[in-house]
């Protein structure tokens, strides 16, 4: 059984579902128990989801719908060199741990949504998607999947998908990850060593 790994916004959380049916008995699937919100959360997240994301061969891995929004009037709420930072820690963490990392571009919105310009997702895309391949990444395009049939995949509320959508989104994540699980042996199995020690004083929540 190979163990994946599915980190992202609220994208992903609906998605995920139908990843899993779609992959079936031979794959373990962990997912976090949140939306995993802006590259920055998703940074400090891989602290505490670390645990359970032990074990996973492949890492599907989405952020950018928040951090290219405009909530206040004032701008961004991520600069691109903030972003580009942020990702690539993000890559490098899951690269040496996991060893296959896949990337979903952010997906499109509607064209009339009050916070979200589909000229900032592609430029958001545009300036990740290179130095991530150039690091080992493998790129899915869900944004171009979504853009070739905004009507019918993108929601009245604008951002999130509509049920086609997540069916179509999840056939090309699932299908992306069966690709990549066929490449994966023994041999190219991360070598990263996990330190078990007790170590005390993380800043955590307490719930």
């Amino acid at each position: 059984m190979i163990k994946i790994t599915l980190l992202g916004d609220s994208i992903r959380e609906q998605y995920a579902p139908h990843v899993r049916n779609l992959l079936g008995k031979d794959f373990e699937i962990f997912e976090p128990q949140e939306n995993c919100r802006f590259s920055k959360y998703t940074l400090r997240g891989l602290y505490d989801w670390q645990v359970d994301m032990r074990g996973s061969r492949i890492v599907h891995w989405n952020n950018g719908m928040w951090d290219c929004c405009d909530l206040l009037g004032e701008g961004l709420f991520t600069r691109e060199d903030e972003y580009v930072v942020n990702m690539l820690r993000i890559a490098d963490i899951l690269l040496e741990r996991f060893g296959t990392v896949i990337f979903a571009t952010t997906t499109a919105v509607k064209d009339n949504n009050a916070f979200n310009e589909n000229d900032n997702i592609i430029r958001y895309n545009e300036i990740i998607v290179p130095p991530l391949r150039e690091k080992g990444v493998i790129i899915n395009d869900l944004h171009s999947l979504v853009v070739s049939n905004k009507d019918a995949y993108i929601s009245d509320d604008l951002v999130h998908l509509t049920e086609a959508g997540v069916k179509a989104c999840a056939k090309q994540v699932a299908d992306v990850i069966l690709k990549a699980a066929e490449n994966l042996t023994d041999e190219n199995a991360p070598s990263f060593d996990w330190d078990d020690k007790n170590r005390k004083g993380a800043p955590i929540l307490f719930r």
